[in-house]
Parts: structure tokens; C-alpha cells; sequence
């Protein structure tokens, strides 16, 4: 089958999103990256395009010079699909003119700044059906998928409680002993980061993994942030609770200034016949526990697990398989769709989870400065 031609905004050299991007796009075996707008800097862009051996020829000045340089092209050559790996505040203008001209996406989280700016994006997407993936990367783990799968099952009874947290430890080297504002680190920059940088960075994902694994949604939120330092001028810590209606509550947990802490997100659902946990720093393990019997542990590559979740692995059991293999599920998930083949929904988050992500973020932030008062989802 024809590889996806691929393009990429951002995610030039020293990237750490960009390389993952590629990364992933390589291991899915369905994309070959083309060209792109690789950094601001088109010197750099040009030195990045010699790197990867990509024609220079296809390597623009902006988004703009993409757009005409690529619809330039002849159908069968030009680029398909591109990935969005800018700081937040790009990828709103980008991700719009380029589904105005025909490209399907893969773009990074936050979708947008705004949640006005994602209620455009969603309907862009349904005028033109174009595919849009946003990279909620965790979502492409086979135990996250076989939780989902679990819980969809009704194998857990009726769902109580739902917890999850993601504690980095960072940004906390970063502000100790500074007096004044923090430059050069763009996540800690409202202008390119937006409104939350602990929540909308790293909070979002632990919001995702509650709606896309128990196939909720969280009605209202009340939250408590913490900026730590007065300098620092968005949130590095916070605390949210969390109403699914139907009696069911979760409470959330996210810093970037935790202290040792690397990448721990976890998420447990606790059920009245069972629960399940999971954890990001050891992902191919999901345990299921219960009052009436030993816990059970469900790994990849073995035959109880869902389809979904062993369509979601390519090693035998045993050999591990991690952050850039669960990104690529993702690309793949996008490709089907992008080539018009059957997929399975929950293969890729879409631009509803994006609008989702941007009203999680938007409405926590306005919780805690309206003095920790409940929102609406």
C-alpha cells in the first residue's frame, strides 16, 4: 500500500514533539515525511531538511508557503497529511488553514488557545470530513485500550469513582531562587502557552484518559491551582474535582513541580464488582481488583485480552513496547481513516476530544479564579 505523503509545522531541530512525531510516523510504516515549515528560522529549517535527507525543494517559509508550494504540486505528489508540533499558540491558525485547503492533521494538544477557537476547528472538520487526530498519545497504549474495553464490557459493575493523576517534577529546578519572570521556556509563557501551563500541558491528558477509558463525561469541575511562585504567572500544580453525574465523582492531580516525579501519570476506576488501575510508567501492566478474588494482571500479546488491545501491539509477549509505539497506534488509527478504511472508533482521539480538552481547561482555570466555585462542562 502507497505510503501517506506527510508534512510537518514545527518540530525542527532539537525538538523533542517533532521527533517523537516522526518517530511514531516511521514505526506505523504508513506515512513518508515530504517536507514541512520546520522552524521560524528557515536557516534551521534548511539544516534540518539535509539532516533528514528531504528534498529542499519542499521545505517552506511558513504555512502559507506551504499551502501554495504543496496545492502547486501535482494531486499524486502533493503532501496529505501533516502534523502540527508548534508551541500551543500556533496551532490554531495553521490547523485552520491548512483543513480550509484539504490536509488532513495529526496536531499536537492543546488544539487551540481558545475554546471559541476549537468550536471552529470542529466545525471545519465536519464541513469538509477531513481526519483530525490529536495526539492524547497515551490513549495508543494496548492496556489503556483493554481498560476501555474492560469497562465498556460492564465487567466493573456501575462505576463509583474515578481518580487520576499526572505529577512531573520538571519546572520545580526551573523557578526555584528566580525573582523575576521566566523567559525561554515557552510552556511557562502565557503568550505561547495560553491560559494554564500545569493544566493545559500535562492535566488535559489525565482529563482525556478519564472520558476516553470510561467512556464518560465530566459534567462539572472545581478547582484549586497553585502558581507556586509569584513570579510564575500560569499554574504548576492543582488539584480538581470532578462530577460525571449519575453519583459518580473522581477527584484529578497534576504538578510540574512534584519533585523527583519523571512522566507518573496513572488513572484508577473503581466499580461495585471491580477496578482497574494503570500506570503510564508501567504500561504494560493493567491490574484489575476486586473483594472476592486475587487481583488479575493483563499484559500484551496474550489471547484474553480485547481485539482492540492486540491490534494495538506488534511485539511478542514480554518484550516492551513504549511511548513512541503507543503514538504511532495513533498515526495508524489516522491513516485508516485518512485512506477510508474500516477503524475502530477510539483509535485516535478526534477534534471533539480537542474541544473536550479546551473546556476542561478553560472552565478549571475560571473555577480557581472565581474563588474554587463549580463550572460546567
Amino acid at each position: 500500500m502507497k505510503k501517506i505523503k506527510l508534512g510537518m509545522i514545527g518540530g525542527g531541530p532539537g525538538a523533542f514533539i517533532g521527533d517523537a512525531h516522526r518517530r511514531a510516523s516511521r514505526i506505523s510504516n504508513s506515512y513518508q515525511l515530504i517536507g514541512g515549515a520546520f522552524s521560524s528560522d528557515y536557516e534551521k529549517s534548511k539544516q534540518f531538511a539535509a539532516e533528514e535527507n528531504l528534498d529542499i525543494n519542499r521545505v517552506y517559509t511558513s504555512v502559507d508557503a506551504f499551502i501554495a508550494g504543496e496545492l502547486a504540486q501535482n494531486k499524486e505528489d502533493r503532501i496529505q497529511a501533516v502534523a502540527i508540533v508548534t508551541p500551543n499558540a500556533l496551532h490554531f491558525e495553521a490547523a485552520k488553514k491548512l483543513l480550509e485547503n484539504g490536509f488532513h492533521l495529526i496536531c499536537e494538544k492543546p488544539m487551540t488557545f481558545t475554546v471559541d477557537e476549537a468550536v471552529v476547528l470542529e466545525k471545519i472538520v465536519a464541513e469538509t470530513n477531513l481526519t483530525f487526530a490529536l495526539a492524547h498519545t497515551y490513549t495508543g497504549y494496548p492496556m489503556v485500550r483493554q481498560m476501555k474495553e474492560i469497562v465498556k464490557s460492564g465487567a466493573l459493575g456501575t462505576i463509583h469513582r474515578v481518580d487520576a493523576q499526572y505529577y512531573q517534577g520538571w519546572v520545580n529546578s526551573i523557578i526555584q531562587g528566580t525573582d523575576s519572570g521566566i523567559t525561554g521556556v515557552w510552556r511557562l509563557e502565557p503568550e505561547h502557552a495560553g491560559m494554564s501551563s500545569c493544566m493545559g500541558d500535562i492535566g488535559v491528558h489525565a482529563f482525556n484518559m478519564i472520558e476516553y477509558t470510561t467512556g464518560l463525561e465530566v459534567k462539572k469541575v472545581l478547582a484549586d491551582l497553585n502558581n507556586v511562585k509569584e513570579h510564575v504567572q500560569l499554574d504548576l500544580d492543582g488539584t480538581v474535582l470532578l462530577n460525571l453525574g449519575d453519583n459518580i465523582k473522581g477527584v484529578l492531580r497534576s504538578s510540574q513541580v512534584a519533585a523527583g516525579e519523571e512522566n507518573n501519570l496513572s488513572i484508577g476506576i473503581y466499580g461495585s464488582e471491580a477496578s482497574l488501575k494503570w500506570s503510564q510508567e508501567d504500561p504494560n501492566f493493567l491490574y484489575m481488583l476486586s473483594d472476592s478474588e486475587p487481583t488479575k494482571v493483563y499484559k500484551p500479546a496474550h489471547a484474553y485480552n480485547s481485539a482492540f488491545a492486540e491490534a494495538s501491539h506488534v511485539m511478542p509477549s514480554g518484550h516492551p513496547e513504549g511511548i513512541y509505539e503507543a503514538l504511532a497506534n495513533i498515526y495508524e488509527g489516522a491513516a485508516k481513516s485518512i485512506r477510508g478504511d474500516e477503524y475502530v472508533i477510539g483509535e485516535f482521539p478526534t477534534v471533539l476530544d480537542g474541544l473536550r480538552g479546551m473546556k476542561f481547561i478553560s472552565n478549571v482555570v475560571a473555577s480557581d479564579k472565581e474563588g474554587n466555585v463549580w463550572k460546567d462542562l
